[in-house]
């Protein structure tokens, strides 16, 4: 079965480059979502098995948007990435790939970090 990955990003061009390239591996059904204030409403939907979520997006922001998911009890126990462009990947080491304790991901992310973590974090 697939797993089912949500990717919520203001930057079009991002998502769709992300849906295309883990839809081709043929392990992922992908969908996406260009608006925060949209997030809650794409998972209940779509029903993710992980979602990946941009910290900084004009209309709402990432822990905006995952607060409200969390607040749904069907919802509550979806995994998240947080991506970002606030840190460099060079510092991701430092910090240990954590803000606030929630993981995260430096723009701009390869398909295969992507893939290693969608693998590490579904296993659990």
């Amino acid at each position: 079965m697939l797993k089912k990955i949500l990717v919520v990003d203001d930057e079009a061009v991002l998502t769709k480059m992300i849906k295309m390239n883990l839809e081709r591996t043929g392990n992922y059904e992908v969908r996406t979502e260009n608006q925060g204030s949209k997030a809650l409403q794409a998972t209940r939907e779509f029903k993710p098995d992980l979602i990946f979520m941009d910290v900084m997006m004009p209309d709402m922001s990432g822990d905006e948007a995952i607060a409200e998911i969390r607040e749904d009890d069907n919802l509550a126990s979806i995994p998240y990435v947080f991506l970002t462009a606030i840190v460099t990947k060079a510092e991701t080491e430092d910090m240990g790939n954590t803000i606030g304790g929630n993981e995260f991901l430096a723009k701009p992310v390869k398909t295969d970090e992507l893939i290693e973590t969608i693998e590490r974090i579904l296993e659990k």
